[in-house]
């Protein structure tokens, strides 16, 4: 293992921003632990990823699952020896008018965008600290600065990753990286879980300039690659012909 080489574990790494993270921190050499709950394909992207010489392994997860995160964060150092990065990428986006009081998937967003990010410190920041170090790399939106209609709840919950992020930091300045990204739109699954017709049918207008998932992840990993004096907190990533 050269002296850049990290283990990374990557939440919602089963397609997306996961996946192309997943590929691009391991053609970089890092070793990577793929975690989602659809192990079919986190196995079909492991093998990809060893065929092509990289280094990887997968477990199933439930991010709103805090033992189900631990675990996770522990199969890490069990099969690498160490994690040195915690990538939160799940996330879910069923958008809708908050008088449709669709309050089912406001939870629902709550348990993956939010608590799931809170799992996720809980789990790795206790062992990082053990180990002299780590980086936290938080996926947000640009809906972390910025809300519009049937985006409320979403945008709430990305808000409070942001915050979450800025505290993290704060309290951990010194030997804890902690990085944001926040994507404008970008080519993934999410907006599959809107159930919302007004809501998927404005998602087709704004999505017609998505940025490719990859373009995400080579944010990520110029994050990872800076030396460790230098922490690279917020990185936004937007389509150059969008205006949000």
């Amino acid at each position: 293992m050269t002296q850049h080489t990290k283990v990374v574990a990557i939440t919602g790494a089963s397609s997306g921003i996961g996946a192309a993270t997943a590929r691009r921190l391991a053609a970089d050499g890092h070793r990577v632990l793929l975690g989602a709950r659809r192990t079919d394909r986190l196995k079909q992207l492991s093998e990809e990823i060893t065929e092509e010489g990289g280094t990887a392994a997968f477990r199933r997860l439930d991010v709103t699952d805090v033992a189900d995160v631990r675990a996770f964060v522990d199969a890490a150092r069990a099969e690498f020896g160490r994690i040195d990065v915690l990538v939160s990428n799940a996330g879910v986006m069923p958008l809708s008018p908050l008088e449709a009081t669709r309050t089912d998937e406001w939870d629902r967003m709550i348990d993956v965008n939010l608590r799931g990010v809170l799992h996720g410190i809980a789990a790795a920041l206790p062992m990082m600290r053990e180990q002299g170090g780590g980086h936290f790399v938080h996926l947000a939106s640009v809906g972390a600065y910025e809300v519009s209609p049937t985006a409320a709840v979403y945008c709430a919950t990305k808000f409070a990753v942001r915050a979450l992020s800025e505290g993290l930091r704060q309290e951990s300045a010194g030997d804890i990286r902690v990085t944001l990204v926040s994507p404008g739109v970008t080519e993934s699954e999410l907006a599959d879980g809107i159930s919302d017709p007004q809501a998927r049918e404005a998602m087709k207008t704004y999505r017609a300039v998505a940025l490719p998932a990859s373009a995400v992840a080579d944010a990520i990993a110029y994050a990872l690659s800076q030396p460790p004096q230098v922490d690279v907190n917020d990185i936004v990533v937007r389509p150059a012909a969008s205006a949000q």
